[in-house]
């Protein structure tokens, strides 16, 4: 006679199932971090190899029929709790979504991406697009198959959105760009009649170790963890979480850039403790994981943005800048360094774009990669179609491919449908934010003083600690009482920027 197992019984079965997934995962995730950060130059060939052993081994892992009937068994059960029971109904459609890659089909993607990461290396070095262009191509056809095996019923690009932020598709992103071209461009003109703040003591030069040292500094002033993490360089920023209690972030210096290593340490420093703010007891499971790719985006850029480019950030934080930094700051007053940091003016990079004009380098991308996916643009034709749409929406002259359409690491990693996250970050992060003020009375004062416990225990309550139990508009709606709404920084942007050029 056989024993019908208990629902804890089963329950412990598949979250041990869940959790050996996670763990070949993160060993993944931990080679990965090496290839950006130390892994030396001959060692590239070998770690594409591993990656991709690792990466067929985990799709395997998660397609085992035994794991689907246990999950399905699990998903008729009425005697879960409610985390278990969401956990189970996310699980399994995440199954059912694995199921349909082909194992070939996943280890051909693991070797181009790792082909494409070290072809983009060294465009890079070489400023030179052609250098790339190869591997992309072979990128973009693997990502038109996988819109393919996903399945869609508008846009092909529909269904790698749906990877990073759930229910996104290109009708929902056309309408909120339409409203940051019809919204911001006013304003952006209204901003261009004005004086342009002096910045030309930021780009005075700051020794590599001071910056390190001050952006260390202002990671453990935010709450990040160093018992549970450590900050590296990389050619290009980055978070990576292996579990709650070992979060790691990069930046990048530039000597002659004062903001480049301090933002990207804040914005990344955003991103961390929200890893390290998820439920360590849920590892493996969906809600020990980030809600989606564009709350994620909303911890960065309410970080840096909200909090770190704000006056009331550098109230407390400025004396110690001007301190390691005397020759270059000491005679500039706080409010002309706020006015500088908060500088809004069309320019080439992304990351290092204003609050403003970022959002149409996000469109950019937006627009290429829709385009490439879809079949209408070809990657021989991107160079000049970036150079373009730089031209036409910035005003700017790409000088330099490396400046161009080689600054950005997202493509040579296959994360097509990502970029829009970015938008979507920094608007949930308004909404997020005017509700932490209201319900956090003297957040301001705190702010002024250093201190960002009441912000971070506020974060950890209503957004952390519930990893994927809503999605994005669910949790936007439960903090905040509505879904998202593109007018709070829209307000936000108007009242700041109005202030700072007197408009």
């Amino acid at each position: 006679m056989t024993v019908q197992k208990t629902s804890a019984e089963l329950y412990e079965q598949y979250k041990a199932k869940m959790q050996q997934i996670a763990d070949v995962r993160n060993a993944m995730a931990v080679l990965g971090w090496d290839q950006e950060t130390y892994l030396p130059e001959k060692g590239a060939a070998f770690r594409g190899q591993q990656l991709t052993t690792l990466s067929s081994l985990a799709h395997e892992l998660f397609s085992q029929e035994d794991l689907g009937n246990l999950l399905r068994e699990l998903h008729g059960r009425h005697d879960l709790t409610a985390i278990q029971k969401r956990n189970v109904t996310l699980s399994l459609e995440d199954y059912e979504k694995n199921r349909k890659y082909p194992a070939a089909f996943v280890a051909e993607l693991s070797n181009a991406t790792n082909t494409a990461y070290h072809a983009w290396i060294r465009a890079r070095k070489e400023k030179n697009y052609a250098v790339f262009e190869p591997a992309l191509e072979k990128m973009v056809a693997l990502k038109q198959q996988e819109a393919a095996i996903l399945g869609f019923t508008g846009h092909p690009y529909d269904a790698l959105l749906n990877e990073y932020e759930k229910g996104a598709d290109v009708a929902m992103l056309d309408a909120i760009f339409s409203s940051v071209r019809s919204s911001l461009l006013p304003l952006l003109q209204k901003i261009a009649l004005q004086d342009v703040p002096e910045r030309k003591f930021l780009s005075r030069h700051y020794p590599k170790d001071q910056q390190w040292e001050f952006g260390l500094g202002l990671l453990k002033d935010m709450g990040y963890d160093f018992k549970a993490g450590r900050q590296d360089v990389s050619e290009h920023p980055f978070t990576t979480s292996f579990n709650p209690q070992d979060v790691r972030v990069t930046t990048r210096i530039d000597e002659q850039d004062l903001g480049n290593m301090t933002w990207s340490c804040i914005h990344e420093g955003g991103h961390a403790l929200y890893e390290q703010g998820l439920p360590i007891e849920e590892y493996g499971l969906p809600c020990g994981e980030a809600a989606s790719l564009g709350i994620h985006e909303s911890q960065s850029r309410l970080w840096e943005n909200n909090v770190g480019r704000s006056l009331t950030f550098w109230q407390h934080h400025y004396g110690k800048l001007q301190g390691l930094f005397r020759s270059n700051l000491l005679a500039v007053p706080i409010q002309d360094f706020y006015r500088a940091i908060n500088l809004v003016q069309p320019s080439l990079i992304r990351t290092e774009a204003d609050e403003l004009t970022y959002h149409f380098h996000v469109m950019i991308r937006y627009e290429i990669e829709k385009e490439l996916i879809a079949g209408n643009l070809k990657t021989s034709d991107l160079r000049d179609v970036w150079n373009k749409y730089y031209e036409d929406f910035l005003q700017v002259k790409v000088p330099d491919d490396m400046h161009g359409i080689l600054q950005d690491i997202h493509w040579s990693h296959g994360s097509f449908g990502y970029f829009p996250t970015y938008s979507l970050g920094s608007f949930y992060a308004a909404q997020l934010f005017a509700s932490a003020k209201k319900q956090i009375p003297n957040l301001e004062n705190d702010i002024a003083s250093g201190v960002y416990d009441t912000l971070l225990h506020w974060l950890r309550e209503n957004i952390h600690r519930h990893g994927r139990f809503w999605t994005s508009n669910e949790l936007c709606e439960k903090v905040t009482g509505e879904k998202l709404d593109f007018r709070y920084f829209l307000e936000y942007a108007s009242e700041k920027f109005g202030g700072i050029y007197k408009l």
